[in-house]
This record gives structure tokens, C-alpha cells and sequence, in this order.
């Protein structure tokens, strides 16, 4: 009961930062289970199969609070379906672990630009035509759904930071938006797992508990991200993935014990610099926009 216990909460803090940063349940949570043991297709298996309620209501509270697009959702969820089915079913019989200290480069650069960027500069503008293409999406979907897949995890990293860096959407409707079509990806990432491996090795409790805990949280996230500034928003989620990704790269790399535990911790200083640096300047720039309204006009 204590694991349950465990696993519960680790749903809802997994469901709270997803929902009000577009990732981390599916990465949170597979992380957890395989330090406990699971292998990679069940533990992602049972992830996937928790997030068919979470993001279920994920979704609804972000269409409450009005931040989807479902353009976005419409063009994004197909082909990040067939993505998902296709990763699982791969999964099921083949390791993918070769790969990911690739993919997490990947990432890890993204978040890095994104910190950068929204620390440093001004939160993106739309530009251009206000809305992405059709192709992008597409192309975006199927990438992001087969890496969620075969990661127990990727959906949000992949598709939430690809989004903001484009500045054609506010950052709360692409964690909306990029948050419900996560429904029908677990859905088909779902069906693939129980098409390659069936419930032999999926624990119900574990993905009840997982799934009982995102249920709770999920309103609660899809509030807190219209209440977070759109440029401290975008240097929490690319921090998030650099910290995220750092782990599966320092252990390619080799890098254990003190050295890990060093490395973290100047990630993580860095990371709050940022935050903070950023909380400063949104501070600043709302106390000259007040004395501005304040000044007497001729």
C-alpha cells in the first residue's frame, strides 16, 4: 500500500507539471517505474494506459479554461497516433535504448534555445501566418508520438518546446492544445501495447494509482497556466527539459556518483538564475508600464 501510496502522489506532481508546462507525466512516471523494476514496455505500457483518463481530463480542464486550439489538436493527434502505435508495438519486442541518448541531445539543445531565448529576449510575437503549417504539424505528430511511445514519454518535450520556439501561439494554447491531442496518441500508443505484449505485465494498481493522481491535479494545472507569464513560462519548460534530459546523457556518458550529483547541481543553479532573472525583468517592465499610466499627459 505505501508504493501505491507513492505512486499516487508521483501522478499528481507528474499531472500538475504537465498540465501547466505541456510534459513530464509520461517522463516522471516512467522514470519512477523503472527504478522500480518494470521493463521498458510495461512500465511505458502502463503510463500510457494512466494518461487515457488524465489526459482525458487534462483536456477538458484546458478547453474549460479556453486554451486549445483545435486547429492544432485536429492536425496534430492523427498522425501523432499512428506514430504512437507504430513506437509501441516496436517496443514491445525491441530495445530503444541506443537511441535515446540521442533524442535527449536533441531535447536538451531545444531547452537550452528555449531558456535563452525567453530569458534574454522578449516573449515571441506571431509572425507571419498567425497559425503552423498543416506538413509541420503533421511531420511534428508522428515524430513526437513514436519517441512518446518507444520513451514512455516524449509527446510533451517534443511537441510543447517545437511549438513555442515557432511564436505563432501563445504558450498556455500549445500546452492546452498540445495536452488534449495527448489523448488520442495514449490511446494508440495503447492499443499498440496490447496488440505486441497483451496485459500479462501490466500491474492494474500501478496505473489506478498513477492515474487517480492525475485525475486530481488536472483541473488544478489548467488554471495555474493562464496565471503564469508566456516568457516565464517558456524558461520553466526549457529548463524543464534540460534537467529532464540530463540524466539519460550523463549516463551515456558515463558520469556517476559525485560528478552526476555536481553536474545537476549547477543545471539546476543555472536554471534558477534564469527563473529568477526572468521574474526580474517582467517585474521591471510592469512597474515602467504603471509609471507610464501614471504620468501626467499634457
Amino acid at each position: 500500500m505505501p508504493g501505491l501510496i507513492v505512486l499516487l502522489v508521483i501522478g499528481w506532481a507528474a499531472q500538475l507539471v504537465d498540465g501547466s508546462l505541456g510534459m513530464a507525466y509520461g517522463v516522471t512516471s516512467t522514470t519512477l517505474l523503472l527504478s522500480a523494476g518494470l521493463a521498458p514496455a510495461a512500465a511505458s505500457a502502463s503510463v500510457h494506459l494512466a494518461e487515457l483518463g488524465t489526459t482525458l481530463a487534462s483536456g477538458a480542464a484546458h478547453w474549460r479554461f479556453g486554451n486549445v486550439d483545435w486547429r492544432t489538436v485536429r492536425r496534430m493527434a492523427v498522425p501523432g497516433a499512428v506514430g504512437a502505435f507504430t513506437g509501441a508495438v516496436l517496443l514491445s519486442s525491441v530495445s530503444t535504448e541506443a537511441a535515446k541518448p540521442w533524442t535527449s541531445g536533441i531535447l536538451l539543445a531545444l531547452g537550452l534555445y528555449l531558456v535563452v531565448r525567453f530569458t534574454f529576449g522578449a516573449a515571441p510575437r506571431p509572425r507571419g501566418r498567425p497559425w503552423v503549417r498543416h506538413r509541420y504539424l503533421a511531420a511534428l505528430g508522428l515524430v513526437a508520438g513514436f519517441i512518446d511511445a518507444t520513451g514512455g514519454g516524449g509527446w510533451g518535450p517534443v511537441a510543447t518546446p517545437t511549438l513555442i520556439a515557432t511564436g505563432k501561439m501563445e504558450p498556455r494554447r500549445v500546452i492546452g492544445s498540445v495536452d488534449t491531442s495527448e489523448f488520442v496518441v495514449a490511446l494508440a500508443a495503447s492499443a499498440g501495447f496490447l496488440t505486441g505484449m497483451g496485459m500479462a505485465d501490466i500491474d492494474p494498481a500501478v496505473v489506478g494509482a498513477l492515474l487517480a493522481g492525475g485525475l486530481l491535479a488536472a483541473p488544478l494545472a489548467a488554471w495555474l497556466v493562464r496565471m503564469v507569464r508566456p516568457r516565464l513560462l517558456g524558461c520553466m519548460v526549457g529548463g524543464l527539459i534540460v534537467l529532464t534530459n540530463a540524466r539519460t546523457i550523463l549516463g551515456a556518458a558515463g558520469i556517476h556518483g559525485a560528478a552526476r550529483a555536481a553536474a545537476y547541481a549547477v543545471i539546476a543553479g543555472l536554471w534558477g538564475a534564469s527563473v529568477a532573472l526572468t521574474v526580474a525583468r517582467l517585474r521591471s517592465e510592469r512597474d515602467t508600464r504603471h509609471a507610464a499610466a501614471a504620468a501626467p499627459r499634457d
